[in-house]
């Protein structure tokens, strides 16, 4: 197995308090993969002004070329880290992450971020609709309304595509992959 850590949306627009929560445990996890040459994405919403996704109750954020639309200073970064703009919900949308993760060889995905139901998820469907292990890590993802997050992950707690789809904190995650254990 060969994974990538891909963060999700953890712009300076988005630092409120739940955000600024689950920090801690995407560093301690980021700092991991680093010492473990497992490459490191930064996906940033990254909009255009009057962009067409702000016709709904969206606010305008994340607007490209805006401090805010920058990953959050509290989030350890490297050079050999990876950036990755992205104009809807999904990492994987009009991007070019399926062809830059395949370059590297990776066939595995663990995905942290905001949030959990809607960006994350959505990444982590069209990671698994690219044949990709997709990995959402509980303990590093997190949503506006704490309800929402929740009843998320217990929604796909138990899930129909299990093992290639799996929800598990990020410790867990790290003891089977150390182990050798991660399916």
């Amino acid at each position: 197995m060969r994974p990538s850590i891909i963060i999700v949306d953890m712009l300076e627009d988005n630092i409120m308090p739940f955000s600024l929560k689950i920090v801690p445990a995407i560093n301690r996890l980021t700092r991991w993969a680093r010492g473990h040459s497992i490459p490191v994405v930064f996906a940033m919403d990254s909009f255009l002004p009057g962009d067409f996704i702000f016709g709904g109750k969206m606010k305008e954020h994340s607007i490209r070329g805006t401090h805010g639309a920058g990953v959050m200073a509290q989030l350890e970064q490297t050079a050999q880290d990876l950036y990755l703009p992205k104009r809807r919900f999904s990492v994987f949308f009009k991007t070019d992450l399926d062809q830059t993760l395949r370059l590297h060889n990776i066939d595995t995905v663990a995905i942290a971020g905001i949030n959990t139901h809607w960006c994350v998820l959505n990444s982590a469907f069209d990671a698994l609709a690219n044949d990709f292990r997709t990995y959402i890590l509980t303990d590093c993802c997190t949503s506006n309304h704490i309800e929402c997050h929740e009843s998320t992950l217990k929604t796909y707690q138990r899930n129909a595509l299990y093992p290639l789809f799996k929800l598990i904190e990020s410790d867990t995650f790290i003891t089977e992959y150390e182990k050798g254990s991660i399916t």
